[in-house]
Protein backbone atom coordinates (compact mmCIF):
# COMPACT_ATOMS: atom_id res chain seq x y z
CA UNK A 1 0.00 0.00 0.00
CA UNK A 2 1.58 3.31 -0.87
CA UNK A 3 1.16 5.93 1.95
CA UNK A 4 -1.86 8.56 1.61
CA UNK A 5 -0.47 11.14 3.75
CA UNK A 6 3.39 12.66 3.36
CA UNK A 7 5.02 11.84 6.76
CA UNK A 8 7.78 13.69 7.90
CA UNK A 9 10.66 11.91 9.93
CA UNK A 10 13.35 14.12 12.16
CA UNK A 11 16.42 12.09 12.84
CA UNK A 12 20.12 12.85 13.05
CA UNK A 13 23.30 11.33 14.37
CA UNK A 14 24.21 13.78 16.37
CA UNK A 15 21.24 12.70 18.62
CA UNK A 16 23.46 9.43 19.73
CA UNK A 17 26.25 11.99 21.04
CA UNK A 18 24.36 12.53 24.18
CA UNK A 19 25.07 9.60 26.43
CA UNK A 20 24.42 9.38 29.44
CA UNK A 21 26.79 6.33 31.03
CA UNK A 22 26.92 2.79 30.25
CA UNK A 23 24.13 1.28 31.98
CA UNK A 24 21.37 4.23 31.58
CA UNK A 25 18.26 3.19 30.01
CA UNK A 26 17.60 6.03 28.10
CA UNK A 27 20.50 5.70 25.74
CA UNK A 28 21.37 6.02 22.19
CA UNK A 29 20.47 2.40 20.84
CA UNK A 30 17.13 3.36 21.09
CA UNK A 31 17.40 5.59 17.94
CA UNK A 32 20.01 3.10 16.41
CA UNK A 33 17.10 0.70 16.37
CA UNK A 34 14.76 3.26 14.51
CA UNK A 35 17.02 3.60 12.30
CA UNK A 36 17.70 -0.21 11.44
CA UNK A 37 13.90 -0.40 11.54
CA UNK A 38 13.44 2.66 8.64
CA UNK A 39 16.23 0.61 6.47
CA UNK A 40 14.06 -2.03 6.21
CA UNK A 41 12.56 -3.05 2.78
CA UNK A 42 8.81 -2.18 3.79
CA UNK A 43 9.87 1.14 5.08
CA UNK A 44 12.72 2.49 3.32
CA UNK A 45 11.86 5.96 1.35
CA UNK A 46 8.44 6.20 2.24
CA UNK A 47 8.93 8.83 4.55
CA UNK A 48 10.31 12.62 4.19
CA UNK A 49 13.45 13.44 6.16
CA UNK A 50 13.81 16.62 8.41
CA UNK A 51 16.59 18.14 8.81
CA UNK A 52 17.12 19.27 12.56
CA UNK A 53 18.99 22.89 13.44
CA UNK A 54 19.55 24.05 16.47
CA UNK A 55 17.04 26.00 18.23
CA UNK A 56 17.06 29.61 18.48
CA UNK A 57 17.70 31.12 22.20
CA UNK A 58 14.44 32.70 21.66
CA UNK A 59 12.15 29.86 20.90
CA UNK A 60 14.31 28.03 24.84
CA UNK A 61 13.75 31.34 26.46
CA UNK A 62 9.89 30.99 25.87
CA UNK A 63 10.04 27.93 28.29
CA UNK A 64 13.60 28.04 30.09
CA UNK A 65 15.30 30.50 32.15
CA UNK A 66 18.62 32.20 31.11
CA UNK A 67 19.90 30.49 34.01
CA UNK A 68 18.99 27.39 32.63
CA UNK A 69 20.49 27.87 28.75
CA UNK A 70 23.79 29.09 30.83
CA UNK A 71 24.12 26.31 32.80
CA UNK A 72 23.46 23.21 29.60
CA UNK A 73 26.10 26.14 27.52
CA UNK A 74 28.43 25.16 30.30
CA UNK A 75 28.48 21.32 30.18
CA UNK A 76 29.34 21.44 26.11
CA UNK A 77 32.81 19.85 26.14
CA UNK A 78 32.91 18.78 29.88
CA UNK A 79 33.29 14.94 30.23
CA UNK A 80 30.56 14.76 32.57
CA UNK A 81 28.29 17.02 34.19
CA UNK A 82 24.99 15.97 37.16
CA UNK A 83 22.09 17.68 36.31
CA UNK A 84 19.87 15.60 38.97
CA UNK A 85 20.19 12.79 40.34
CA UNK A 86 18.45 10.87 36.91
CA UNK A 87 20.09 13.41 34.55
CA UNK A 88 23.75 14.10 33.19
CA UNK A 89 25.22 15.64 30.59
CA UNK A 90 28.19 14.50 28.14
CA UNK A 91 30.23 16.88 25.94
CA UNK A 92 27.44 17.19 23.29
CA UNK A 93 24.40 16.89 25.07
CA UNK A 94 23.44 20.24 24.83
CA UNK A 95 24.52 20.44 20.85
CA UNK A 96 21.83 17.11 20.67
CA UNK A 97 19.22 18.93 22.92
CA UNK A 98 19.13 21.91 21.24
CA UNK A 99 18.76 19.99 17.95
CA UNK A 100 16.26 17.72 19.44
CA UNK A 101 14.05 20.59 20.14
CA UNK A 102 15.30 22.54 16.95
CA UNK A 103 14.13 19.65 15.16
CA UNK A 104 10.45 19.83 16.25
CA UNK A 105 10.18 23.29 15.81
CA UNK A 106 11.25 22.71 12.07
CA UNK A 107 9.18 19.50 11.78
CA UNK A 108 6.60 21.91 12.84
CA UNK A 109 6.57 24.82 10.28
CA UNK A 110 6.77 22.45 7.76
CA UNK A 111 3.49 20.73 8.97
CA UNK A 112 1.86 24.22 9.12
CA UNK A 113 3.22 25.31 5.95
CA UNK A 114 1.26 22.48 4.18
CA UNK A 115 4.94 20.55 2.99
CA UNK A 116 4.70 17.99 5.57
CA UNK A 117 0.79 16.59 6.53
CA UNK A 118 2.62 15.10 9.97
CA UNK A 119 5.81 14.39 11.28
CA UNK A 120 7.54 12.30 14.35
CA UNK A 121 10.68 13.88 15.75
CA UNK A 122 12.73 10.67 16.72
CA UNK A 123 15.05 12.46 19.14
CA UNK A 124 16.81 12.43 22.07
CA UNK A 125 17.27 13.54 24.52
CA UNK A 126 13.34 13.60 25.58
CA UNK A 127 11.67 16.48 27.04
CA UNK A 128 8.40 16.73 28.76
CA UNK A 129 10.29 16.15 32.45
CA UNK A 130 12.73 19.52 32.52
CA UNK A 131 11.06 22.55 34.20
CA UNK A 132 11.85 26.45 33.58
CA UNK A 133 15.00 25.91 35.04
CA UNK A 134 16.16 22.77 36.00
CA UNK A 135 17.12 19.46 33.88
CA UNK A 136 14.91 16.19 35.33
CA UNK A 137 14.20 12.63 34.57
CA UNK A 138 16.38 12.09 31.40
CA UNK A 139 15.31 15.72 29.95
CA UNK A 140 17.23 18.73 29.39
CA UNK A 141 14.99 21.30 27.06
CA UNK A 142 11.03 20.95 26.96
CA UNK A 143 10.79 19.54 23.19
CA UNK A 144 7.12 19.92 23.17
CA UNK A 145 6.68 22.81 25.08
CA UNK A 146 9.12 24.90 22.94
CA UNK A 147 6.95 23.64 19.98
CA UNK A 148 3.82 24.70 21.25
CA UNK A 149 5.14 28.32 21.74
CA UNK A 150 6.95 28.23 18.82
CA UNK A 151 3.53 27.41 16.82
CA UNK A 152 1.77 30.11 18.83
CA UNK A 153 4.36 32.99 18.40
CA UNK A 154 6.07 32.04 15.31
CA UNK A 155 3.49 30.49 13.45
CA UNK A 156 0.56 32.73 14.99
CA UNK A 157 -1.55 29.45 15.78
CA UNK A 158 -3.71 29.89 18.56
CA UNK A 159 -5.05 26.80 20.23
CA UNK A 160 -2.72 23.85 20.75
CA UNK A 161 -3.36 20.32 22.04
CA UNK A 162 -0.58 18.41 23.82
CA UNK A 163 -1.39 14.97 24.03
CA UNK A 164 1.10 12.82 26.79
CA UNK A 165 0.85 8.88 26.78
CA UNK A 166 4.30 8.27 28.29
CA UNK A 167 4.09 6.39 31.50
CA UNK A 168 5.27 9.02 33.37
CA UNK A 169 3.77 12.47 33.80
CA UNK A 170 4.95 15.28 31.81
CA UNK A 171 5.43 17.57 35.37
CA UNK A 172 7.67 20.46 32.94
CA UNK A 173 5.14 20.41 30.11
CA UNK A 174 2.44 20.89 32.82
CA UNK A 175 3.87 23.69 35.02
CA UNK A 176 4.64 25.37 31.77
CA UNK A 177 0.94 25.68 30.36
CA UNK A 178 -0.79 24.87 34.15
CA UNK A 179 -2.49 29.21 33.87
CA UNK A 180 -2.44 29.17 30.14
CA UNK A 181 -6.39 27.80 28.45
CA UNK A 182 -4.86 28.82 25.14
CA UNK A 183 -2.61 25.08 25.63
CA UNK A 184 -4.82 21.88 26.71
CA UNK A 185 -2.52 19.21 28.59
CA UNK A 186 -3.92 16.25 28.52
CA UNK A 187 -1.98 13.18 30.39
CA UNK A 188 -2.63 9.07 30.60
CA UNK A 189 0.33 7.80 33.11
CA UNK A 190 0.89 5.65 36.28
CA UNK A 191 -0.44 6.58 39.01
CA UNK A 192 2.42 7.33 42.14
CA UNK A 193 4.93 7.12 40.37
CA UNK A 194 7.85 9.24 38.83
CA UNK A 195 7.88 12.19 39.18
CA UNK A 196 4.97 12.34 41.88
CA UNK A 197 2.70 15.34 40.03
CA UNK A 198 -0.11 14.44 37.87
CA UNK A 199 -3.12 14.05 40.27
CA UNK A 200 -6.59 13.84 39.42
CA UNK A 201 -7.24 17.08 41.08
CA UNK A 202 -4.01 19.31 38.87
CA UNK A 203 -6.29 21.03 36.53
CA UNK A 204 -4.71 24.05 35.82
CA UNK A 205 -4.57 26.93 37.72
CA UNK A 206 -6.73 30.58 37.42
CA UNK A 207 -7.54 30.96 33.84
CA UNK A 208 -6.09 28.10 32.43
CA UNK A 209 -8.35 26.15 35.33
CA UNK A 210 -9.69 22.87 33.03
CA UNK A 211 -6.91 23.11 30.69
CA UNK A 212 -4.92 20.81 32.39
CA UNK A 213 -6.32 16.54 32.02
CA UNK A 214 -4.64 14.24 34.04
CA UNK A 215 -5.92 10.63 34.23
CA UNK A 216 -3.51 8.91 36.79
CA UNK A 217 -3.67 4.80 35.92
CA UNK A 218 -3.02 2.18 38.59
CA UNK A 219 -0.86 -0.77 36.51
CA UNK A 220 -2.27 -3.20 34.24
CA UNK A 221 -3.61 -0.88 31.59
CA UNK A 222 -3.85 -1.89 28.07
CA UNK A 223 -4.78 -1.24 24.67
CA UNK A 224 -8.65 -1.50 25.25
CA UNK A 225 -8.44 0.22 28.31
CA UNK A 226 -5.85 2.97 26.99
CA UNK A 227 -8.48 3.65 23.79
CA UNK A 228 -11.50 4.21 26.13
CA UNK A 229 -9.89 6.50 27.79
CA UNK A 230 -9.03 8.75 24.87
CA UNK A 231 -12.46 8.23 23.41
CA UNK A 232 -14.67 8.76 25.92
CA UNK A 233 -12.58 11.56 27.52
CA UNK A 234 -9.61 13.22 25.13
CA UNK A 235 -11.81 12.84 21.86
CA UNK A 236 -15.02 15.19 23.66
CA UNK A 237 -12.74 17.74 25.02
CA UNK A 238 -10.54 18.10 22.01
CA UNK A 239 -13.59 18.37 19.91
CA UNK A 240 -15.05 21.16 22.58
CA UNK A 241 -11.63 23.15 22.34
CA UNK A 242 -10.72 22.74 18.68
CA UNK A 243 -6.63 23.25 18.59
CA UNK A 244 -4.97 24.58 15.47
CA UNK A 245 -2.20 22.05 16.39
CA UNK A 246 -1.98 18.49 17.72
CA UNK A 247 1.12 17.71 19.53
CA UNK A 248 1.74 13.92 21.29
CA UNK A 249 4.87 13.34 23.64
CA UNK A 250 4.97 9.95 22.24
CA UNK A 251 6.24 7.58 25.05
CA UNK A 252 6.62 3.72 24.59
CA UNK A 253 7.04 2.77 28.07
CA UNK A 254 3.68 2.42 28.90
CA UNK A 255 4.78 -1.12 26.80
CA UNK A 256 3.71 -4.22 28.15
CA UNK A 257 7.41 -5.34 27.73
CA UNK A 258 8.93 -2.42 28.71
CA UNK A 259 10.78 -2.61 32.39
CA UNK A 260 9.82 0.52 33.61
CA UNK A 261 6.15 0.32 34.79
CA UNK A 262 3.54 -2.25 34.12
CA UNK A 263 1.61 -1.35 31.69
CA UNK A 264 -0.04 -3.70 29.05
CA UNK A 265 -0.10 -1.68 26.01
CA UNK A 266 0.91 -3.50 22.73
CA UNK A 267 2.26 -2.41 19.50
CA UNK A 268 -0.90 -2.29 18.11
CA UNK A 269 -2.26 -0.37 20.42
CA UNK A 270 0.21 2.11 19.58
CA UNK A 271 -1.21 2.21 16.04
CA UNK A 272 -5.10 2.95 17.83
CA UNK A 273 -4.04 5.58 19.98
CA UNK A 274 -2.10 7.21 16.69
CA UNK A 275 -5.71 6.86 14.83
CA UNK A 276 -7.66 8.15 17.81
CA UNK A 277 -5.36 11.47 17.88
CA UNK A 278 -5.25 11.39 13.77
CA UNK A 279 -9.30 11.44 13.95
CA UNK A 280 -8.72 14.68 16.00
CA UNK A 281 -6.82 16.44 13.76
CA UNK A 282 -8.18 15.55 10.98
CA UNK A 283 -11.75 17.07 12.71
CA UNK A 284 -10.27 19.72 13.99
CA UNK A 285 -6.88 21.43 12.16
CA UNK A 286 -6.45 19.52 8.53
CA UNK A 287 -4.69 16.44 10.30
CA UNK A 288 -1.65 18.83 11.61
CA UNK A 289 -0.26 16.30 13.82
CA UNK A 290 3.29 16.66 15.15
CA UNK A 291 4.49 13.20 17.74
CA UNK A 292 7.95 13.83 19.56
CA UNK A 293 9.74 10.61 21.22
CA UNK A 294 9.51 10.81 25.16
CA UNK A 295 10.60 7.38 26.99
CA UNK A 296 10.45 3.30 25.51
CA UNK A 297 13.11 1.25 27.00
CA UNK A 298 12.43 -1.87 25.60
CA UNK A 299 14.22 -1.80 22.24
CA UNK A 300 12.30 -4.35 20.16
CA UNK A 301 9.11 -3.23 21.71
CA UNK A 302 10.30 0.77 20.57
CA UNK A 303 11.60 -0.59 17.75
CA UNK A 304 7.92 -2.20 17.01
CA UNK A 305 5.98 0.30 18.50
CA UNK A 306 7.36 3.67 16.77
CA UNK A 307 7.24 1.58 13.61
CA UNK A 308 3.46 0.95 13.84
CA UNK A 309 3.20 4.30 14.94
CA UNK A 310 4.76 5.84 11.49
CA UNK A 311 2.26 3.01 9.33
CA UNK A 312 -0.49 4.69 10.99
CA UNK A 313 0.67 8.46 10.53
CA UNK A 314 1.49 7.84 6.73
CA UNK A 315 -1.13 5.86 5.87
CA UNK A 316 0.25 2.87 5.21
CA UNK A 317 -2.14 1.46 7.38
CA UNK A 318 -5.50 2.01 8.99
CA UNK A 319 -6.37 0.56 12.24
CA UNK A 320 -9.98 0.04 13.19
CA UNK A 321 -10.83 1.18 16.35
CA UNK A 322 -13.87 -0.98 17.04
CA UNK A 323 -12.38 -4.22 17.85
CA UNK A 324 -9.70 -2.85 20.77
CA UNK A 325 -12.31 -0.79 22.13
CA UNK A 326 -14.05 -4.16 22.42
CA UNK A 327 -11.56 -5.62 24.35
CA UNK A 328 -11.54 -3.13 27.60
CA UNK A 329 -12.28 -3.97 30.89
CA UNK A 330 -15.23 -2.15 31.17
CA UNK A 331 -15.41 -2.23 34.57
CA UNK A 332 -12.09 -0.41 35.20
CA UNK A 333 -11.72 1.85 31.91
CA UNK A 334 -15.19 3.17 33.05
CA UNK A 335 -14.54 3.85 36.80
CA UNK A 336 -11.63 5.91 35.72
CA UNK A 337 -14.03 7.50 33.06
CA UNK A 338 -16.02 8.70 35.98
CA UNK A 339 -13.80 10.04 38.40
CA UNK A 340 -12.38 12.16 35.16
CA UNK A 341 -15.76 13.52 34.39
CA UNK A 342 -16.77 14.20 38.04
CA UNK A 343 -13.88 16.52 38.00
CA UNK A 344 -14.25 18.00 34.71
CA UNK A 345 -17.41 18.10 34.17
CA UNK A 346 -17.82 21.46 35.27
CA UNK A 347 -15.25 22.83 32.40
CA UNK A 348 -16.40 20.87 29.33
CA UNK A 349 -20.26 20.55 28.78
CA UNK A 350 -19.03 17.65 26.70
CA UNK A 351 -18.22 15.15 29.87
CA UNK A 352 -21.45 15.97 31.75
CA UNK A 353 -22.34 12.59 33.43
CA UNK A 354 -24.79 10.88 31.73
CA UNK A 355 -27.81 8.63 33.41
CA UNK A 356 -27.26 6.39 37.15
CA UNK A 357 -25.69 3.88 35.10
CA UNK A 358 -22.56 5.43 34.66
CA UNK A 359 -21.89 5.58 38.07
CA UNK A 360 -19.93 2.68 39.82
CA UNK A 361 -21.43 0.36 42.66
CA UNK A 362 -20.32 1.16 46.26
CA UNK A 363 -18.36 -2.41 46.19
CA UNK A 364 -16.94 -1.36 42.56
CA UNK A 365 -15.58 2.29 44.26
CA UNK A 366 -14.57 0.77 47.41
CA UNK A 367 -12.68 -1.71 45.11
CA UNK A 368 -10.74 0.54 43.35
CA UNK A 369 -9.97 3.02 47.04
CA UNK A 370 -8.23 -0.10 48.03
CA UNK A 371 -6.58 -0.66 45.01
CA UNK A 372 -5.52 3.26 45.23
CA UNK A 373 -4.22 2.69 48.94
CA UNK A 374 -2.16 -0.69 47.94
CA UNK A 375 -0.55 1.21 44.95
CA UNK A 376 0.39 4.23 46.45
CA UNK A 377 2.41 1.86 49.73
CA UNK A 378 4.19 -0.34 46.73
CA UNK A 379 4.31 1.48 43.78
Amino acid sequence: MNPTRRTGIVRDPRYGDHCMGPDEPECPARLAVLDAMLAAPDMRGRFHEVAPRRADPEDLLRVHSPAHLRRLADTEGRASTYLDADTSASPHSNEAAQLAAGGLCEAIRLVCAGRLDNAFALVRPPGHHAERAKAKGFCLYNNVAIGARFAQQRLGLSRILVVDWDLHHGNGTQNCFAADPSVLVFSTHRAFFYPGSGRLGEVGKGPGRGYTVNIPLLPGFGDGEYLTLFDAILKPVALEFRPDLVLVSAGFDIHTDDPMGGMKVTSRGFAGLTRAVLDIADACCGGRLLMTLEGGYDLAALRDSVGEVLKELSGMQTTPLAPILASADRRKAGYVVWRVKRVHRKYWKSLALGNAAEKPSRLERARAAMARVVAYFTG
